[in-house]
């Protein structure tokens, strides 16, 4: 049963520092020091990466009508509430996707081949907190010199083949932890004259096939190893990808809402604040206990 408040908890952290620009994984990777599941640690990796399932349906579900490619003709059925899909598809939608599958190349090209290693050598506390720290800086940068100049990027259509790849480039730099893959793709997008609130929904769009691409291979590494689930540890999965889908919704929302008033400084200092307090726990307090 407690491993079922740990997959909670778990999903809560997922849901909400996904969306924000503060590292989910730097985040779970903090929380291993502290949550110990009676799993293996073959499933509490994959777990800590599976989960983002559900932050990605919360995605998909407010955004649907931006991203299903496909016209609905009400018309063709009459009176009837379903309506029909016809053959003509929403250009600007697939437009925006082939940009999505550009931005994923160099995630997908250099980053995948790398996995195992980052895994390795990167995924340790003294990474994470200088992640933290460094992003913070750029952000508290950013907003002081792009973040003041008129966005020459109010719409995702008007995002082109090159920017797409640009941002694609930050996103790949957001796999060492720490980083934080939508802080990273926001920060690229502003660089090129995006607004805020287009650089939030490119990042939310290109989390889709980047997230689901990166739980399914760790479903299938998980499984070629010889690893398996259980009943417990199958329902400990549906937890953490429930609550994470139920978090990211008010998180996603939220951040949508704020960008629209707000500049993302809050987030730097907090970035800088919290890699600080992290290297005084893992440097100073946990040598003393």
């Amino acid at each position: 049963m407690l491993d079922y408040l740990f997959a909670a908890l778990l999903g809560v952290i997922e849901g909400i520092t996904e969306w924000l620009p503060i590292s989910s994984t730097g985040h779970l990777i903090l929380a291993d020091e502290f949550i110990h599941m009676s799993t293996s640690d073959a499933f509490k990796e994959m777990f800590d990466v599976v989960i983002q399932f559900g932050a990605i349906l919360a995605v998909v579900v407010i955004f649907w009508s931006k991203l299903w490619p496909f016209r609905i003709n009400r018309d063709a059925c009459g009176s009837g509430v379903s309506g029909l899909v016809d053959r003509y598809c929403r250009k600007d939608v697939w437009d925006m996707w082939f940009h999505v599958l550009v931005a994923i190349v160099p995630s997908a090209v250099i980053g995948l081949p790398l996995d195992d290693w980052m895994t390795e050598h990167l995924h340790n506390p003294p990474v994470v907190s200088a992640m933290l720290i460094l992003y913070g800086v750029f952000f508290l940068l950013m907003e002081s010199t792009v973040g003041k100049r008129r966005p020459q990027v109010r719409r995702i259509g008007q995002i082109n083949y090159r920017m797409a790849l640009f941002i694609g480039l930050f996103q790949f730099l957001a796999l060492v932890p720490g980083t934080s893959r939508s802080g990273a793709t926001i920060l690229g997008a502003m660089l090129i004259g995006c607004s805020r609130t287009v650089a939030a929904e490119f990042t939310f769009f290109l989390a889709v096939p980047t997230m689901a691409g990166a739980s399914l291979v760790k479903v299938v590494k998980f499984l070629a190893d010889g690893g398996g689930f259980s009943g417990s540890e199958v329902g400990i999965l549906l937890t953490g990808c429930a609550v994470a889908f139920a978090v990211s919704m008010l998180c996603i929302r939220f951040l949508m809402n704020y960008v629209k008033k707000h500049n993302f400084k809050v987030f730097g200092w907090y970035r800088i604040g919290l890699g600080a307090l992290v290297l005084a726990y893992f440097y100073l307090l946990k040598p003393a206990l």
